[in-house]
């Protein structure tokens, strides 16, 4: 049996940290997984940006709100949740997902959760454990399933390379010349492709 584990950000709906640096014009918040690959350190610097702006998780949440799915996205995500199981895991926030999973009809969802202030400053936040991609997918692997896996930034690596098969996807040149071995693609069509190729090994 197939579980297929998917990202979000940048591979079923824009990144809501660009979205946000450029609704707040902080062009610092533009820096995402893609770039920094210690995801403490990129989030503690976009804690430290927030603060010194007074911004909080309700100036994040009415941007989330305006951000639709990547054109496609949910077509494919029904297409392929009817070919097989799918899990996204994400290394956002319930906070932030919640509304965009709205959009996608519900999916299952692996996320993280935020630290706040009564007034809603974002103090910190808490990961669901560590190296939640590659922990999940090993957790999946041991109760019986072979996994299938895509992402785009460098903290997908972990679960892409665990995986049976696994596909970048929308990714940067950068990490796709670091790691030439990994199948890459950009639309929809050729990574369900993919996917159904691996499925149809049983």
């Amino acid at each position: 049996m197939y579980i297929t584990c998917l990202d979000l950000e940048g591979v079923l709906v824009p990144e809501i940290w660009i979205a946000f640096a450029k609704e707040s014009g902080i062009p610092e918040l533009e820096k995402t997984t893609r770039d920094e690959p210690d995801y403490d350190k990129l989030m503690q610097g976009r804690i430290r940006i927030l603060k010194e702006h007074g911004l909080g998780l309700k100036q994040i949440q009415e941007t989330i709100a305006k951000i639709d799915p990547l054109p496609g996205a949910k077509e494919f995500l029904d297409k392929l949740r009817s070919m097989t199981q799918v899990i996204i895991i994400s290394d956002t926030f319930e906070q932030f997902a919640m509304p965009l999973m709205k959009k996608l009809g519900y999916p299952t969802i692996f996320c993280n959760t935020l630290q706040t202030a009564p007034d809603g400053e974002i103090t910190g936040y808490r990961m669901r454990v560590e190296q939640s991609k590659y922990t999940t997918v090993k957790a999946l692997q041991s109760i019986g399933y072979k996994t299938i896996a895509s992402g785009d930034s460098y903290n997908d690596l972990g679960m892409i390379e665990a995986s049976q098969a696994g596909f970048l996807f929308k990714s940067t040149g950068q990490i796709k010349a670091d790691y030439p071995k990994l199948p890459a693609f950009e639309e929809y069509g050729e990574l369900l492709a993919a996917i159904w190729a691996e499925l149809q090994k049983g």
